[in-house]
């Protein structure tokens, strides 16, 4: 395991404001590191920086003989007129080599970019593609030059969920190390051996932790409680020093004169200890409308075609305040349609479609076109005046922005100057001056940083209106919603919306799936003569599609007992959380919520499946 890359003391600015400075770390050929922190502290300048498409200020970087670094882009760029295969073929290192030619038809393939499937192939022009195609061609030129470090920044951005998930599975399986820009937790969480949080308010800049993002979390917890309690005890140092030196006492000896440099000492570290323990968070509060009704919107059989093309096939939804409805499928299936057609943007094909008269809608849209990047922060959130209308009253613009976290300085910069989760928090602060008893977010969590996501999260769950979620982000999906519209394709080759109770019931679906779509090709692929047995076979199979499976039967017969034994165990969860003993521990007490959280998952889950089998028999 050789040493790729050596930072030291390494020092970036962007105008007058310091991005870091005296970072030092190393990336080692087997690491995966996750690199997370706040928005705006400098991480996709960091890796611009490793690939030589910026520079730094001060520090230097050390590379090993011969090393090559390739760069996903947050934000993929490509020659003008370029097509998919010429795209692609930018990573190669001699256009007319074969090899080179036979890798990338090989990545365009595992990367299913020129399939059926996709409707592409290698001559489209990269102009006519979606976000997330882009996205994997961009992935497919990086990996073409064969690198020993892999910079991602935001990599699952504009990817749908099975894009994601299939990126997992080819970074764990990697030859190469990767160095990723991500605030996408779950993510995370599967393609990291190390994290590294750039945060000013951490000990020279970053803080460096062998191990996953549970590992980091649980570090985290423990350097913040110790680093608090230090606060607390230099606090306490302090107040009796500056009360010796209130006393009168004078400097005349040389004990007395040191006492009186140690007290301000003390008062730079406290106030060190202080800043780094501050945790700054926006102020996230969305504004319900002034009536909202029972009912806000009934669909029942509504679809939508395009010509021949079903984009959204026939579906029944019942809409309330305080519905949670996700919405889950491959990049242009059809959901942002199915969405305009419920807020009636886009007119039905078919079926009836009540909304309640008191209808009020607010929409985050994942599209930053809106944003004039000429345009400060000022003028883009309060183009009229100096104040904005917020909950029935007037405040300042400047008061208004710093719940976002944006200082003065910033509020007078181009949005176009900002990065993305800058940029991110900007569409949020306009969002919420609208009323609404209805919140459509689509892809809201691109860009935004880990804490302002559990902000935003939090915010959601106790927002009093409905919402609709579209989001890759599955870890937040699976906190905001409590109901999933999945788009899929049935084995009849037709599209339907399929509804689950929450995103484990639609991963054990997929999984479930998979399996079967592998036994199906194995089938495939194995010659049997067509003889009696085999149509009495068939003719069985026919008889026992009217009864449950083996496999079946023998579920629902243990359902029961599987219920109490799983209910059973979160009473005792719930007693522990409950325990004088635990209830300053905060480690034990977020372990079991998150135990007792996925335990009450799974019992709604086999509720959900008793009942399916109960009607199947």
């Amino acid at each position: 395991m050789g040493i790729l890359i050596n930072v030291y003391q390494l020092k970036k600015s962007f105008a007058a404001r310091p991005l870091f400075e005296n970072l030092t770390f190393a990336i080692e050929s087997a690491d995966r590191i996750g690199l997370i922190g706040p928005n705006g502290v400098g991480k996709s300048t960091l890796l611009r920086i490793i690939s030589k498409n910026d520079s730094e200020d001060a520090g230097t970087i050390s590379f090993e003989r011969g090393i090559r670094v390739a760069y996903l882009e947050q934000i993929p760029k490509f020659s003008k007129n370029a097509t998919i295969e010429s795209a692609i073929m930018e990573g190669a290192s001699d256009l007319h080599d074969w090899q080179d030619q036979a890798r990338a038809q090989e990545l365009i393939s595992k990367l299913s970019i020129s399939s059926e499937k996709s409707g592409l192939d290698i001559k489209t022009p990269i102009i006519n593609l979606s976000g997330g195609w882009k996205k994997r061609v961009a992935l497919a030129r990086e990996l073409l030059k064969n690198p020993d470090l892999l910079l991602l920044d935001e990599p699952t951005n504009h990817l749908d969920v099975e894009s994601i998930i299939w990126l997992e599975e080819m970074l764990a399986r990697a030859p190469f190390a990767t160095l990723t820009v991500t605030h996408d937790r779950l993510f995370l969480q599967k393609i990291s051996n190390r994290i590294i949080e750039l945060d000013p308010r951490n000990p020279g800049g970053l803080l460096n932790v062998k191990g996953d993002y549970l590992t980091y979390l649980k570090l985290k917890e423990e350097i913040v409680a110790t680093s608090q309690r230090e606060e607390i005890k230099l606090k306490n140092t302090l107040r009796r020093e500056t009360e010796w030196l209130l006393r009168g006492a004078k400097a005349r000896t040389t004990k007395q004169q040191a006492r009186i440099d140690r007290a301000e000492d003390l008062q730079k570290n406290v106030d060190e200890l202080n800043l780094r323990n501050l945790n700054q968070k926006v102020k996230i509060d969305f504004q319900m409308a002034e009536k909202s009704p029972k009912k806000l919107i009934e669909a029942k059989a509504i679809s939508k075609s395009y010509g021949d093309n079903l984009v959204v096939p026939a579906i029944d939804l019942f809409i309330t305040p305080k519905s949670r409805i996700g919405l889950l499928g491959v990049n242009g299936c059809g959901k942002t349609t199915l969405i305009r057609m419920l807020v009636g943007d886009e007119k039905i094909d078919s079926g009836d479609l009540i909304h309640a008269e008191k209808l009020e809608v607010a929409w985050f849209e994942q599209n930053r076109e809106s944003l004039d990047p000429n345009l400060s922060i000022l003028n883009t959130v309060c183009p009229n005046g100096d104040h904005v209308d917020y909950r029935g009253g007037k405040i300042h613009i400047k008061s208004y922005l710093s719940r976002f976290l944006f200082n003065q300085q910033q509020m007078e910069m181009p949005v176009g100057k900002l990065s993305g989760g800058e940029q991110a928090r900007v569409l949020v602060a306009q969002l919420m001056l609208k009323r609404a008893n209805l919140l459509v977010l689509d892809e809201p969590t691109n860009d935004l940083d880990m804490y302002t996501l559990e902000v935003l999260q939090d915010v959601l769950k106790e927002f009093e209106g409905a919402i609709i979620l579209v989001t890759h982000d599955r870890y937040f999906l699976d906190q905001v919603t409590e109901q999933i519209l999945a788009f899929e394709t049935n084995s009849n080759g037709q599209k339907e919306i399929m509804k689950f109770y929450g995103l484990e019931q639609w991963q054990s679906w997929r999984e479930k799936r998979e399996s079967q779509t592998i036994v199906s090709d194995v089938d495939k692929n194995v010659n049997i003569n067509i003889s009696t047995v085999e149509k009495n076979s068939k003719n069985e199979s026919a008889v026992k599609k009217k009864k449950l499976s083996f496999k079946e039967q023998k579920e629902l017969d243990g359902m029961e007992s599987t219920i109490l034994e799983k209910e059973a165990l979160l009473e005792k969860l719930n007693n522990e959380s409950n325990d004088p003993q635990n209830i300053n521990n905060g480690l034990r007490l977020s372990e079991l919520a998150t135990q007792m959280q996925k335990l009450q998952k799974e019992i709604d889950y086999l509720y959900s499946r008793w009942a399916q089998l109960e009607k199947a028999l």
